[in-house]
């Protein structure tokens, strides 16, 4: 697989097409954090789970200084390992675990993002998940080809600021898409 720009889907959003019955993946806006030639990791950022983020941060005995965070959502961030924790924000930050995702995003997998979270020093944005979506060499782009997916580059509003039932539709329309009209098949002329 090439990283060239043409192929490197790093910090762009996934968009299942409506045909997609995968029940890990109908449905879904995914963020993709890192894809090269070992594969892809992306993040789920439209399937809140039951935990908030005040659930989250009583579960890791830290306490919240900032108490309108504690309704904040926590997203499945996809099928692998869904008791792993990750936290996509902005700004980058220098945290332990950090790894900067475009000149946009940061993506954090390390405990000290949160206590500087719940003491009020964290990144001003931020998106918590448990759990991510993989693709091995060559899988992801497969998938794209066979029109399982659309893309288009992340917007972090859309992450950010809008509500989770609101991304997938807001992300169509930064294709100028409205998903009623798309075949529930490909074509071919």
């Amino acid at each position: 697989m090439k990283s060239d720009s043409a192929s490197n889907l790093t910090g762009q959003f996934l968009i299942a097409m409506p045909s997609m019955d995968d029940p890990n993946f109908g449905g879904t806006l995914i963020f993709i954090a890192e894809h090269n030639e070992k594969g892809a990791l992306g993040l789920v950022v439209n399937r809140p789970m039951e935990l908030d983020l005040g659930g989250l941060f009583e579960r890791l005995e830290l306490k919240l200084e900032d108490p309108s965070l504690a309704r904040k959502p926590v997203f499945a961030g996809g099928p692998v390992h869904g008791d792993r924790g990750f936290v996509l924000h902005q700004p980058v930050g220098q945290w332990h675990s950090t790894v900067s995702v475009g000149c946009d995003f940061g993506l954090t997998s390390s405990r000290d993002v949160l206590e500087a979270v719940a003491s009020g020093r964290g990144p001003s944005r931020l998106a918590v998940m448990l759990g991510y979506s993989g693709w091995g060499p060559g899988q992801l782009e497969d998938e794209v080809s066979r029109n399982a997916w659309l893309t288009v580059e992340a917007d972090p509003e859309l992450i950010f600021d809008r509500p989770p039932e609101a991304r997938l539709q807001g992300a169509f329309k930064l294709l100028g898409i409205d998903p009623a009209f798309l075949a529930s098949v490909p074509g071919h002329a």
